[in-house]
């Protein structure tokens, strides 16, 4: 894939490098910007959990502590239903180490609900660098009708559930291989010349770092990735046309990490059904 402009509908996701000493203390904002880690700050919990709270309603709760107070504490997350996001959540706040967040989503349809979360502490010290800290958090859950009513679980447990899981992966799967190909006919990607990893997986490889690269390197492409995220998918997605639409109702990302660690390509699809590349340099 040759390097293609915002003209043709690829966004540059974000800013590769930075400058890090001398930095004035910015004003704080609603963003989330990679700043390299500090290895001495961690979060000592970060979950991303849900739950059925009564017959027709999901409970989507997004919860993380740092060890400290950071200057600026930062969550964001993506919920989808069968391979296309129905929704977002997002906080910030100065001087504090807790974030919790919760939402209650509707239940129309049995659904595969998966969430994922991207959590981040910006530590500012006096006039010196500014560092970060970040983790991934992530959850899913079955809901199907049973008894006039719904039911959850996360593993099946009868064969009642088993069939379930089964014919929402197929469903889901079948969306997702339609949406992922139509995308990789348009932009002529090659997908030899990479890793391709649905968004949902992408966090728990990269826990423990990405295939090809050390820990070190592969936190620092997913706090760019998330970067690039927040700015151009979760905030709107600016088409080919240069109009900027809602994410609500897109294809759950496909994430396609290049073999020769040049770049990423986050392939999705409007709700209406438009190729959306995103591409993230690695340095």
């Amino acid at each position: 894939m040759k390097k293609i402009y915002v003209m043709v509908g690829i966004l540059i996701l974000g800013i590769t490098a930075f400058v890090y000493s001398q930095v004035k203390t910015p004003v704080a904002e609603e963003s989330i910007t990679y700043f390299p880690i500090a290895s001495n700050v961690n979060f000592t919990s970060a979950r991303t959990s849900l739950s059925l709270i009564e017959p027709s309603s999901l409970l989507w709760t997004i919860d993380s502590t740092l060890d400290r107070k950071a200057y600026l504490r930062q969550d964001a997350g993506f919920l989808y239903s069968n391979g296309r996001l129905i929704g977002e959540l997002g906080d910030w706040k100065q001087t504090t180490s807790r974030l919790l967040q919760e939402k209650r989503i509707p239940i129309k349809n049995s659904s595969l609900f998966q969430a994922i979360t991207f959590h981040q502490g910006e530590l500012h010290e006096n006039e010196g660098p500014i560092y970060s800290s970040q983790a991934l958090s992530d959850d899913y859950l079955y809901v199907i009708p049973q008894d006039n009513t719904n039911r959850s679980f996360h593993s099946p447990k009868t064969k009642e559930q088993t069939e379930w899981k089964q014919k929402l992966d197929e469903q889901t799967e079948r969306m997702l291989q339609y949406s992922w190909n139509k995308g990789i006919r348009h932009y002529t990607i090659h997908l030899n010349d990479y890793q391709a990893i649905p968004f949902t997986l992408f966090s728990e490889k990269a826990k423990s770092g990405l295939s090809g690269f050390s820990k070190a390197v592969s936190d620092r492409i997913v706090g760019q990735l998330w970067e690039g995220l927040y700015k151009n998918y979760f905030l709107g997605i600016k088409k080919a046309d240069g109009n900027i639409v809602s994410p609500i109702g897109s294809a759950l990302p496909l994430i396609l990490l290049a073999n020769n660690k040049s770049h990423i390509l986050v392939l999705t699809e409007t709700e209406n059904g438009e190729p959306i590349l995103l591409r993230q340099m690695i340095e």
